[in-house]
């Protein structure tokens, strides 16, 4: 079978959801301040409908919930069946009315414009065609619909990312290079080439300003988000035991330097994006 962009991003994310749902606890607490600011940026009313894109297991899609209230909608979709199966169980368990969640892919959906606003937290810099994305995106805005979402500034000002890759190439064959003008963490780092694409999927009145996360995390967890939330983790699932040791002993020495009294304050640089449709 031939491949696609399409389907790659689909394998990716299939296996990467795996890892996101073993690891919701951690990632929600981290992410909290920035699902909250993006929520903020869009202004939402009572009674509105949103839509959150790259939804994951639903932390940003029920901090909307909260925001457009009992009489409101928040809809979440993402491609990750098992990010989806965890968010429908999260709103269940919670007993959350006028919350869904969609498995799809958001590039390609077709939505009906229903929705006052489309938010998202770190879920819109994977499309294979952005512009076609947005487009997408759009057509399920009403007439004034607004946009808000938050992605990552360059990798240089995220140390997070860059530290732990640095520390393990020396054990392994290669490594991840990050990319900004190709999906991927990093593919909205450039704030033109987001103002490019936003402009021609037919978005207006475009602001990005810079949005800063210092949530602390205790050492433990900023090595678990090294090891296994970052890209590092596919690459250890094929390597022996006594790689992925040295490659641990190495990243923990590396970030020694960020820990204080057990407690890492390694700040997540990012963009907050909003326009209007």
């Amino acid at each position: 079978m031939s491949t696609t962009p399409e389907r790659d991003m689909a394998a990716y994310w299939d296996r990467a959801g795996k890892v996101w749902v073993e690891q919701q606890g951690l990632l929600d607490r981290i992410y909290q301040p920035i699902a909250r600011a993006v929520v903020e940026a869009a202004d939402l009313r009572n009674g509105e409908a949103v839509l959150d894109v790259g939804c994951g297991s639903g932390a940003t899609t029920f901090e909307a919930a909260w925001r457009v209230g009992p009489t409101g909608r928040a809809v979440g979709v993402d491609i990750s069946p098992a990010l989806v199966e965890l968010a429908r169980h999260r709103a269940g368990a919670d007993g959350l009315e006028g919350v869904d969640f969609l498995h799809a892919d958001a590039q390609t959906h077709a939505f009906t414009a229903e929705f006052d606003a489309v938010v998202s937290r770190f879920g819109v810099m994977f499309f294979p065609d952005p512009v076609v994305a947005f487009a997408n995106l759009r057509s399920a805005l009403k007439p004034g619909g607004r946009l808000a979402f938050a992605c990552w500034r360059g990798p240089e000002d995220n140390a997070i990312a860059t530290v732990p890759l640095e520390a393990a190439a020396p054990f392994l064959p290669e490594i991840p290079r990050f990319q900004k003008d190709a999906p991927g963490r990093f593919g909205f780092a450039d704030p033109d080439r987001v103002r490019a694409i936003l402009a021609e999927s037919g978005w207006r009145d475009v602001v990005i300003d810079p949005l800063d996360d210092p949530t602390p995390v205790s050492a433990d967890e900023l090595l678990t988000m090294s090891l296994r939330v970052g890209p590092l983790n596919p690459i250890l699932a094929g390597q022996d035991e006594a790689v992925r040791e040295a490659v641990r002993d190495a990243v923990t020495r590396a970030l020694a330097s960020y820990v204080q009294d057990g407690v890492a304050a390694m700040n997540s640089a990012c963009w907050l994006v909003t326009a209007k449709a």
